[in-house]
């Protein structure tokens, strides 16, 4: 009688603890992929900040180039205002990115728009992110590699 109770209890000890190291594996496998998610998602956002960044810095020159015939006399260097506006959206619409050309003065400002897609981060509730770049450009007289 002794030997079955021991037995009974040795079983009933050895349930009470099945299922422990479940629990242990599924919350850290839930760690983990948060972890890789963040430096998969966050590396992909800091690349669509990137692309923000540099389409508006091209288009910005792109508006920059559109110079008035003074600049080709000498006698100052403006931006005509209307054919750098087009050429900063036609840049902006060929790389397929939205966003907004200031022109104020000599000038150009340029801001842009990027959606970012999380690829992991989803099965926490993170969506789309939308991201922006800003430049600034403005034409300089240069004389002999002087300003």
């Amino acid at each position: 009688m002794t030997a079955m109770r021991s037995l009974l209890r040795r079983r009933l000890e050895l349930r009470s603890e099945r299922g422990s190291v479940l629990l242990f594996v599924v919350v850290g496998v839930f760690a983990l992929l948060l972890a890789v998610g963040f430096v998969v998602d966050g590396s992909g956002r800091m690349n669509a900040v990137q692309r923000a960044e540099s389409v508006a810095r091209e288009a910005a020159r792109f508006a920059g180039q559109a110079m008035t015939s003074d600049a080709v006399r000498g006698t100052g260097t403006t931006i005509n205002p209307a054919v750098g506006r087009a050429a900063a959206q036609r840049y902006l619409a060929a790389a397929d990115v939205t966003g907004t050309v200031t022109i104020v003065g000599g000038t150009v400002h340029v801001e842009t728009r990027v959606s970012f897609e999380p690829v992991l981060l989803t099965i926490i509730g993170l969506g789309r992110v939308t991201v922006t770049g800003e430049a600034d450009s403005a034409p300089a007289n240069v004389l002999n590699g002087e300003r």
